[in-house]
């Protein structure tokens, strides 16, 4: 009989923690160019598109240690949101279930895209970004959104209609950045991947 072999337990490296640190700063900056808010609410920035390309790069694990030390950060006051926010007030306020979306999000990028350890491809690419990093964090920052500013649920989704041209064209940028990277330089994504089933060979006919 033979024996059982355990279950790997995935192990951050060095290397995982400055790629993870990596994306920490190309999320804060992306917040530099600032945000504007929609009717006095959620501002709309750029920073989303980080923790797209966060999860589609470094996968779940490491792209949830990414999302989550900039989320560790900002609450010990380092403004690394868009606009120069930060401190412990942004996670009682409206954007709170949208960071939270965040972290749930990256998560949910990583599982889709590299689903079953395949190479990415366009399309589970654009689906993973545009779910966790769309979908998701509307899940999670709506229902808290309309909580913390007492409008019914039903309008803060109405005024989140402004974020989705957006957020698709960030999506749209995060699969071209990853189709590239995959093509031009896979080290980025530290993995291998499973190979592609080869097609099946025809049977030779019977004379």
């Amino acid at each position: 009989m033979t024996p059982s072999t355990p279950a790997r337990t995935p192990r951050l490296d060095t290397t995982d923690l400055a790629r993870a640190a990596v994306f920490v700063g190309v999320i804060a900056i992306l917040g530099l160019p600032g945000s504007f808010s929609v009717f006095g609410g959620v501002p709309i920035t750029a920073q989303t598109l980080g923790v797209m390309l966060a999860g589609a790069i470094l996968g779940p694990l490491v792209g949830a240690v990414s999302v989550g030390t900039l989320l560790v950060l900002v609450a010990v006051g380092l403004p690394l949101l868009a606009g120069g926010r930060g401190g412990a007030g942004v996670f009682v306020g409206p954007t709170a279930g949208y960071l939270l979306g965040w972290l749930v999000g990256v998560v949910v990028i990583g599982l889709i895209v590299h689903l079953g350890g395949r190479r990415p491809v366009w399309w589970r690419t654009l689906l993973g970004v545009v779910i966790g990093g769309v979908v998701v964090v509307y899940a999670c920052g709506i229902p808290i959104q309309s909580l913390v500013m007492r409008i019914g649920a039903d309008q803060a989704l109405l005024s989140n209609l402004a974020f989705v041209p957006g957020d698709l064209a960030k999506a749209a940028i995060a699969t071209a950045v990853v189709g590239a990277l995959v093509r031009g330089y896979p080290r980025a994504f530290r993995r291998t991947w499973a190979p592609r089933a080869a097609a099946p060979r025809e049977a030779a006919p019977v004379r």
